[in-house]
């Protein structure tokens, strides 16, 4: 059922995404390319975005999707050929990873990212005001709102201490991200235990291994490879009866306890308004990065009832869902 909505301001007053652009004109046909490490719902949305808009694939609209299917070693070869077809624009899908492949892809046909954690740290933009270059995009501020999920977690479990983090090495967001979690935690008294995991295989291992560490709780840095994997990272940390929370609802959908992060359908609808108003004659490099002023909690209650775990009524009536 839906609550009322949890809304964080950040850097002062809220800055509302604009309205929908009209349709594109008739006569003229455009080639978007839809580059993603791992495939998902991000193409699909931003396509019936265009759709909206007044786009229609087969007339005006050639939509090329291409999906390294969580191979990042395949990212390049995948934007090159991305940027061979000469698109008009090329949208990197979830993920640093894949604006960064679009990036060394090209440095003249227009790039949207869908979500990029830090883009600034990860070098993919000079500033969120004026991006430069052919890029601009949508960030999704995990890092920085790493510390609320902590927040959300002691509310749930007052006194925890041991919190599990799984990462992904090597990854542009997580060598960023890492030492803004650490600096949190310490701040609360908290302390991590960092799971690395690499390939499916490596999760069970990994989280009981910060279990036996005496971990209670449990919080990701997400990539696109651990979106992959939400549904065996959710019924893991069900087993080990660990107070989770995640980065999007599409954990909590998988039977996760909680999410705090933005919304990420709003996100690729607006990152397919921004590829609308670079067809229609604007630069990227004139298009400020756009940051998210509303973050959304979503707690699965069942799942909360299944594993015993009362979670307070304060926090139960901020969530903007609640699944029963």
């Amino acid at each position: 059922m839906r609550r009322r909505e949890f809304v964080t301001f950040l850097g002062g007053a809220a800055v509302a995404w604009p309205v929908p652009l009209r349709a594109q004109e008739a006569g003229k046909s455009y080639r978007v390319a839809y580059l993603t490490l791992a495939g998902g719902q991000d193409a699909v949305i931003v396509k019936q975005r265009l759709i909206e808009l007044g786009y229609s694939e087969g007339k005006n609209l050639i939509f090329d999707d291409r999906s390294a299917e969580g191979q990042l070693e395949r990212l390049p070869q995948l934007a090159a050929e991305s940027a061979a077809t000469n698109p008009d624009v090329i949208v990197a899908g979830f993920g640093t990873e894949t604006a960064k492949a679009a990036q060394a892809a090209s440095t003249t046909i227009p790039i949207v990212f869908t979500s990029a954690g830090d883009p600034i740290g990860a070098g993919i933009v000079k500033s969120l005001n004026r991006p430069g270059a052919n890029i601009t995009g949508l960030t999704s501020q995990t890092a920085e709102i790493s510390g609320k999920r902590l927040q959300i977690l002691e509310q749930v479990s007052p006194g925890i201490r041991i919190i599990a983090v799984i990462v992904s090495p090597g990854y542009p967001f997580t060598t960023v991200a890492l030492p803004q979690l650490r600096t949190a935690a310490e701040a609360r008294g908290q302390r991590l235990e960092i799971c690395e995991v690499r390939t499916a295989d490596q999760l069970p291992a990994s989280v009981e291994a910060a279990v036996k560490a005496g971990a209670t709780g449990l919080t990701i840095l997400e990539t696109p490879v651990l979106h992959s994997l939400r549904r065996q990272i959710a019924d893991l940390a069900a087993k080990l009866r660990l107070f989770a929370i995640y980065t999007s609802r599409d954990f909590v959908d998988a039977g996760g306890l909680m999410s705090y992060g933005t919304d990420r359908r709003q996100q690729y609808r607006r990152a397919a308004e921004l590829v609308d108003k670079i067809l229609k004659g604007q630069k990227p490099a004139d298009i400020p990065v756009e940051q998210p002023t509303t973050f959304e909690l979503v707690i699965n209650l069942k799942t909360a009832k299944t594993l015993g775990i009362d979670v307070p009524l304060n926090l139960l009536a901020t969530a903007n869902e609640v699944i029963e």
